[in-house]
């Protein structure tokens, strides 16, 4: 005969308890792989943590970039004024198209875009400093506020004779603490 041993069987009332069990435990989900009420509340108040933290960054950088392009476009403006003035100093441009009173400074920004004509020059080519009036960053407009030669440092308002500096019209704030009307 053979001398091995029998191998151990469960009982079938046994076996049948087992099947239960595991149908019972897949039925209430002790064994599921999803993510408990208790853990997506933690993982929801990390996030909002971290957003918390995140969103001011964004502000500051945000509002560092329109100032980077507030002093590129108030650059912009003034260099084009300093090579209208330089143009009449050289004699570029001819007396006729300025006013007596202007200083030898452009009448108004608009000017600068449309350009004036050489002096004698009879091909009427004409000189323009500017592509486009640039955009305030701050105000989201073209519109800049300007001081004439004429008018008082502390001024707050145009004289109108002509256009010797421009500046935001934006009551904020910079990030170093300055008025971006000072600027």
């Amino acid at each position: 005969m053979d001398a091995r041993p029998a191998p151990f069987r469960v009982p079938p009332s046994r076996l049948a308890l087992r099947r239960v069990l595991e149908v019972r435990t897949r039925r209430t989900g002790s064994e599921s792989n999803g993510y408990t009420f208790v853990e997506l509340l933690i993982v929801v108040a990390l996030l909002m943590i971290l957003a918390s933290a995140v969103l001011p960054l964004a502000q500051v950088t945000s509002q560092r970039q329109r100032e980077a392009e507030l002093r590129r476009n108030l650059r912009e403006v003034r260099t084009a004024i300093d090579k209208f003035k330089d143009s009449v100093d050289t004699g570029l441009i001819p007396t006729t198209e300025l006013r007596p009173d202007n200083e030898g400074y452009p009448p108004d920004l608009d000017k600068l875009v449309e350009g004036v004509a050489v002096a004698n020059d009879a091909t009427g080519r004409k000189l323009k400093f500017l592509r486009r009036i640039p955009i305030d960053p701050m105000t989201n407009d073209t519109e800049w506020g300007l001081r004439s030669y004429q008018d008082k440092p502390d001024s707050t308002s145009w004289g109108g004779q002509n256009v010797f500096d421009v500046y935001s019209k934006s009551g904020g704030t910079a990030l170093d603490g300055t008025k971006y009307r000072d600027w």
